[in-house]
């Protein structure tokens, strides 16, 4: 089990033998049908409470025993589920407990997913039983590969239980109320609090506006969840297994600080299901699930597992395209170009009913082969099987950009200057966009991570200052580094209070060689300019006023009152050097900008000095040998030739040559 979680692509999906118990004959095709596809592993187990334990205490392995014995037998391995994603209905209506209470303060009525209190008691007992009996029955069983800990974690729960835990969590993090009211600068308003049983989590019918507060709350519900994470990963080595241990996370979503799992998470996994054939082109969809795979990779800087993907349609959005030939098999080496080690679906085998049953399946509900999607498929599985060496490669960008969860829920909570709209997940990706285009591998860090290892560190919006990231950065450039900065940074400290004094704060005024003073906000209609390097730009949305002290002005604002004012600057400081963004500006200023200063600075694309063709990238996985494994990736819907500034290999053929031929939607393995 181990040779294949290290040494071969996994390629497989979710699989739900649980809704055909019934028909051994679909059971039996389905073996038939993943052995055509090429699959070599499925998750099994994510939402079979029920088959697993119908009344309470009655517990019916056997027919997992007989399904994870079949896959085994016929070289199919198999990620075991935990099933608290979904708790089973008997015990809602038993213990009404498990059930969360909304933020308005609500309980829920039996249904939908994660719909349960993350601190009870009752679901804390019910899930560890059934953790650690599936670990002593199945966790040292040879198909087995690795624990599939419940299902897409989100959401919180206000319930008595958690308001009380999350006072015990405050206490334990400010030890009295002076401190924490200091922290929240809770006497505004003289909500200052007496006593620690009058902290309630904010909600539509209490405190919302208390920023402090606010965070805190939000860092309480990743802490929750990860401490609920950390108890299923205990109830399997409880049950004697020592199988690695993930669980599914879903991208940038909002609502949890993913950086806080990479101590539990022995493999870090996601859900990938990009809105393809929804833009004008699929070049800004690419881009932006380029961003994310990287972002996941970055929670604990190994290659990750792309657990679920679509082959063919969502059923969820507004509207469900289909995905154009040969752009499903694009999509899935995407993943891998970016550090995964696996090829995932969400779902083996479409369901008869319920609210899934018209999601895209590798097997659909005709049942047979011989369908678009289900050869898609197998030629995906077929080729990836002579992909296993990339299986010893990792990405290793030279250029980070810092992206800090914690950092955007208060910044979004901040009142003022433009309310509801300041754009920070897409002011990261207007700067990551440069390097997608340039074929630049770029690392998503956060401020709890090093930044020694990289030659430029880009920190948009750092509104926020923790974890001494701001020493992190002063010493990096002090080092030798190159630091590019923006507007509305080094504002406010861990508990959202502004520093006193120049800001950007804790010393960065000195990195920068200037000091903020105002910031105006502009309308979505409205823009600035500046001219640099003799072109032209606009500036939108955000336009600080600064004073430089030691910074040398490089463009500045062409509009308004504040024309002239510097919009653009550099400062040299220790080894290094700084720059510094007044406002945002359009993506044609990232890509002339960053263009020049990773040949500056020896930052090489993977593919050196060939310049790429638009819609064309490429992606570099350097292997434990020092071989480098380029993945060029066209997301045009039509052939694209260039030449190449040096001989390169084709991994799959064995052809050499000085230039690249890629169909619509196709990807190249080259090696050098």
């Amino acid at each position: 089990m181990d040779t294949l979680l290290n040494n071969q692509m996994l390629h497989g999906g979710d699989y739900n033998p649980d809704q055909w118990l019934d028909r051994p004959d679909i059971l039996q095709k389905d073996i038939e049908l993943m052995k055509q596809a090429h699959i070599n592993c499925v998750s099994v187990g994510i939402f079979a409470w029920t088959a697993l334990e119908p009344e309470e205490g009655n517990y019916t392995f056997e027919w997992l025993g007989r399904v994870i014995d079949s896959l085994y037998e016929n070289g199919i391995y198999t990620v075991l589920a935990t099933p608290s994603g979904a708790r089973p209905a008997w015990m809602a209506h038993k213990y009404p407990e498990v059930l969360r209470v909304d933020e308005t303060l609500h309980r829920n009525h039996m249904g939908a997913r994660h719909n349960h209190c993350y601190t009870s008691p009752v679901y804390r007992e019910k899930v560890w039983e059934m953790d650690r009996r599936l670990a002593e029955a199945f966790g040292s069983h040879p198909g087995v590969l690795l624990w599939h800990i419940s299902n897409e974690y989100n959401g919180a729960c206000y319930c008595p239980l958690c308001q009380a835990e999350f006072r015990t969590w405050l206490k334990e993090k400010y030890g009295t109320l002076e401190a924490l009211n200091k922290a929240w600068w809770a006497p505004f308003w003289s909500h200052t609090y007496t006593d620690w049983e009058q902290i309630e989590a904010p909600g539509p019918r209490g405190e919302e506006l208390l920023h402090g507060l606010v965070l805190d709350w939000r860092r309480f519900v990743t802490a929750r969840t990860v401490d609920f994470c950390s108890w299923e990963k205990q109830a399997v080595r409880a049950g004697g297994s020592t199988l690695p241990v993930t669980t599914n996370l879903m991208g940038f979503y909002y609502d949890l600080d993913y950086t806080k799992f990479k101590d539990v998470l022995d493999i870090v996994s996601w859900d990938n299901y990009p809105a393809w054939r929804t833009e004008e082109n699929d070049v800004k969809v690419a881009v932006h699930i380029a961003m994310t795979h990287d972002l996941m990779r970055c929670v604990n800087h190994k290659p990750f597992l792309m657990m679920e993907s679509t082959p063919s349609q969502v059923n969820w959005r507004s509207v469900n395209r289909l995905k154009a030939p040969g752009l499903h098999e694009l999509a899935s080496l995407q993943a891998v170009a970016h550090g995964s080690n696996s090829v995932q679906y969400f779902q083996w085998r479409q369901s008869r009913g319920a609210s899934e049953k018209f999601h895209g399946a590798v097997v659909d509900h005709y049942g047979e082969s011989d369908t678009r999607v289900f050869g898609e498929v197998a030629h995906l599985g077929e080729r990836l099987e002579g992909l296993s060496a990339l299986c010893h490669s990792n990405v290793k960008p030279e250029v980070a950009i810092l992206f800090d969860r914690e950092n955007e829920w208060a910044l979004d909570a901040t009142c003022g200057p433009r309310n509801g709209a300041m754009h920070y997940e897409e002011t990261i990706e207007s700067h990551y966009q440069a390097f997608w285009h340039m074929g630049v591998n770029v690392d998503l860090v956060n401020a709890e991570d090093d930044l020694s290892g990289y030659k430029l560190v880009i920190a948009p919006m750092l509104y926020l200052h923790r974890a001494g990231i701001a020493e992190k950065l002063r010493t990096f450039v002090e080092n030798g580094g190159t630091l590019v900065g923006t507007y509305w940074s080094g504002l406010v400290d861990e508990n959202d209070l502004c520093f006193e004094g120049a800001t950007p704060g804790e010393g960065l005024s000195e990195v920068y060689g200037l000091r903020t003073e105002e910031i105006d906000g502009l309308r979505d209609e409205d823009c600035n300019h500046m001219i640099w390097d003799g072109k032209t730009y606009e500036l939108h949305e955000l336009c600080e006023l600064v004073r430089p002290s030691n910074a040398q002005p490089l463009a500045s604002y062409s509009d308004d009152f504040y024309a002239g004012h510097p919009a653009f600057t550099v400062n040299h400081f220790g080894r290094g050097t700084a720059y510094f963004l007044a406002a945002r500006a359009e993506d044609a200023f990232y890509n002339d900008f960053y263009g020049l200063l990773i040949e500056q600075i020896g930052v090489e694309p993977a593919l050196g000095s060939t310049e790429l063709p638009d819609g064309v990238t490429a992606s570099l996985r350097l292997a434990e040998d020092g071989t480098k494994y380029i993945i060029v990736q066209n997301f045009n819907a039509k052939t694209i030739c260039f030449p190449l500034d040096e001989s390169m290999t084709e991994l799959e053929s064995g052809v050499s040559g000085t230039s690249v031929t890629l169909q619509p939607y196709g990807v190249m393995f080259l090696t050098k």
